[in-house]
């Protein structure tokens, strides 16, 4: 299998194989699509292209694309989705060559980046359609209004292109846009994520103008790659290329952003820095409209790109299981190879659909001194997106992570709440996080659910657990199937 170069024809292949389904009966994308799409995606149920889209003859909207491990594994041309962090690690997690021979294989690693590494084009397929000025309105897209008391509509999955202006990088995230009027959009940068961190990087400069392009609709690979928490200063562009296991083919914008060829819509525009307007309301992932309205980047647009017969991409967020319930679990499975390398005592991780991303995570260690199970918990608080997790829950190896019965048991046998449980007051947070006192600063909370080695237990012994005898066990296993017991 390979990963998709462009959007159609991985539509293509979810027709084929019974993943998608067409919906031919009149829809407005203000609240009525997204209201088929959130009850689509709460019984996980197939992609959806809407063909009959109202106020918006010739659009066609598609929705709902990743909302299953088989189809983001579908899109990737991947049996395992580990596969794409291990492609990564295992460029950079090796010996340093000493012989010849290893100086040689050492080359070839080289030219394997290269592989990765975005090509150039002179051409893109959403050069069909280029509107400038004032005929570049916002206007024109079937953009989403998913909740009724939104603040308005809002561009839900679109990978928000920046250039980082010191370092020269290209980040890639997916940020809502909120249209503000037909040349005006607004940006919900957040404190924490890579764009804002480039917006800052601008102002700093001067107030300097920084270019900003928005694609909806590409290659899955670089659709996904928007979401994945990629290590600054690690180019996205790159990464992409390690999701899609080849170089991407980029177009570069006038402002001179490099985009994805195969894209739909590109919009292209520019923030400038202490430009900024009040964003929201807006009904998030969990489940609630995010108030009070806060104040973030205004982007102006100069240009809009389309193909003919454009296909505007689109998802909706709200309580779990959403589109995003699946994209999440993605992410955790990419790079838990990561992982495992920063951290090697990590055996596995769940973050749990309905933790919500950020909410909760699970890891499995295998542990070898006292602490052990904190160390984790404050090692993972200082990596990257893992920063913003509310909750960590710390089992031992044996434990499966993705079995909640066995984590509550865990944690039910294991903690005394005095000795076990970890908080940590007046630390960062998720923005959007409905329960902190004050938006992005409030508190984390740690639980050690490890079996207690003697030092952590008062010098008392651990337990020893019931386990069946050996060689009666091996006898019942060789007469099972005779036993006639379901």
């Amino acid at each position: 299998m390979t990963a998709y170069h462009d959007l159609r024809s991985f539509i293509e292949a979810l027709e084929e194989r019974g993943q998608l389904r067409r919906i031919r009966a009149e829809l407005s994308p203000v609240l009525e699509i997204p209201e088929v799409l959130r009850r689509v995606m709460q019984r996980r149920g197939p992609a959806l292209l809407f063909e009959n889209v109202k106020g918006y003859p010739g659009w066609r909207v598609a929705g709902n694309l990743f909302g299953s491990i088989e189809r983001i594994k579908l899109a990737l041309g991947v049996d395992r989705l580990e596969d794409i962090g291990e492609r990564m690690v295992s460029l950079t997690a090796r010996a340093p060559p000493l012989t010849l021979g290893e100086k040689l294989r050492s080359l070839r690693d080289v030219l394997d980046v290269g592989r990765y590494t975005p090509r150039r084009v002179r051409r893109a397929a959403f050069e069909d359609t280029v509107l400038e000025g004032e005929k570049a309105s916002l206007e024109k897209l079937p953009v989403f209004k998913t909740w009724p008391k939104d603040g308005g509509r809002y561009i839900t999955f679109g990978q928000v292109y920046t250039v980082d202006p010191e370092k020269g990088v290209t980040n890639i995230g997916v940020y809502r846009v909120m249209i503000r009027g037909p040349r005006e959009a607004v940006v919900h940068w957040q404190l924490h994520k890579r764009g804002r961190h480039a917006y800052l990087a601008a102002a700093e400069r001067g107030k300097e103008k920084l270019p900003v392009a928005i694609v909806i609709g590409a290659d899955p690979a670089s659709m996904l790659t928007g979401v994945m928490p990629v290590p600054y200063p690690m180019d996205k562009l790159l990464f992409a290329g390690f999701m899609a296991g080849r170089g991407l083919e980029v177009y570069r914008l006038p402002s001179g952003i490099h985009v994805p060829a195969s894209a739909e819509i590109v919009i292209e525009g520019y923030v400038e820095p202490g430009r900024e307007a009040e964003e929201g309301p807006f009904g998030d992932h969990w489940g609630y409209y995010d108030k009070p309205l806060h104040r973030f980047p205004v982007l102006t647009v100069e240009r809009i790109w389309m193909r003919r017969d454009p296909i505007y991409v689109g998802t909706v967020v709200g309580k779990p299981p959403m589109e995003d319930a699946a994209i999440g679990k993605a992410v955790e499975r990419v790079f838990l190879p990561v992982l495992r390398m920063l951290l090697p005592e990590i055996v596995d991780l769940n973050m749990p659909e309905y933790g919500v991303f950020q909410g909760m995570a699970i890891v499995s260690i295998r542990k070898r001194y006292p602490g052990h199970a904190k160390k984790v918990m404050m090692a993972l608080w200082g990596l990257g997106q893992m920063a913003l997790t509310k909750i960590i829950i710390v089992v031992d190896h044996d434990i499966d992570v993705h079995d909640m019965n066995q984590v509550i048991w865990a944690v039910s046998a294991n903690v005394d709440p005095q000795r076990d449980v970890l908080v940590v007051p007046n630390t960062h947070t998720d923005h959007l996080d409905p329960a902190t006192p004050v938006p992005s600063y409030g508190s984390k909370l740690g639980i050690d659910a490890t079996r207690k080695l003697p030092e952590e237990n008062q010098g008392r012994p651990w337990p020893e657990e019931v386990e069946p005898d050996p060689e009666v066990a091996r006898r019942i296993d060789a007469l099972w199937s005779s036993l006639g017991i379901d």
